[in-house]
C-alpha cells in the first residue's frame, strides 16, 4: 500500500463487508492509513427502522448500533488494507470493552467513527473506537474481532 490516506465509498464497503440493510451502518472511510487507523462517517437518517421503536416520539439511535458501526468501519478498513473486496470472509466480534456513551446520536447527526487499531496483523484483532457527532464524544469502546477466512 502507498503513503497515500485511501477511502472507500459504498460500493467498495459492500465488496467488503457483508452487511445489507437494514443493518449496513456505515456509508463512507475515509483517510484509511494501512490497518492503523480509519474515519468512518454514518450520516443518521429518520427513516431507519430501529427509530420506529427506539423511541416513538424521541428518536436515538441505539448504542448497540453505535458499536456496530465502529466495528464495520474497522473491518472496511482491515479488508481495505489487506485486499478483501469480493473474497468470502467475516468479521465476528469476540468482546466489547470499556464501552461508554456519552451524548445522544439522533436524526440528522453526522455520526464520525474514528478507529485505531491496538493489535492485529492474524486472525484476531483489537480495536479502540470513538464515536463523535460535531466534534462531541457520542461513545467509546475497545473491541475485539476475529477475522474468518475460508483456506484458499
Amino acid at each position: 500500500m502507498s503513503d497515500a490516506l485511501k477511502t472507500a465509498d459504498i460500493d467498495l464497503i459492500q465488496r467488503i463487508i457483508p452487511h445489507r440493510y437494514p443493518f449496513l451502518l456505515v456509508d463512507r472511510v475515509v483517510d484509511i492509513d494501512g490497518a492503523k487507523t480509519a474515519t468512518g462517517i454514518k450520516n443518521v437518517t429518520f427513516n431507519e427502522p430501529h427509530f420506529q421503536g427506539h423511541f416513538p416520539g424521541a428518536p436515538i439511535m441505539p448504542g448497540v448500533t453505535i458499536v456496530e458501526a465502529m466495528a464495520q468501519t474497522a473491518a472496511v478498513m482491515v479488508g481495505v488494507d489487506s485486499g478483501l473486496a469480493d473474497r468470502d470472509f467475516l468479521i465476528y466480534f469476540m468482546a466489547i470493552d470499556k464501552c461508554k456513551f456519552r451524548r445522544k446520536v439522533v436524526p440528522g447527526d453526522v455520526l464520525r467513527l474514528d478507529i485505531e487499531t491496538l493489535r492485529g496483523g492474524s486472525k484476531i484483532w483489537r480495536f479502540k473506537g470513538r464515536a463523535e457527532v460535531e466534534g462531541e464524544l457520542a461513545a467509546e469502546a475497545e473491541f475485539t474481532a476475529m477475522l474468518d477466512m475460508p483456506e484458499a
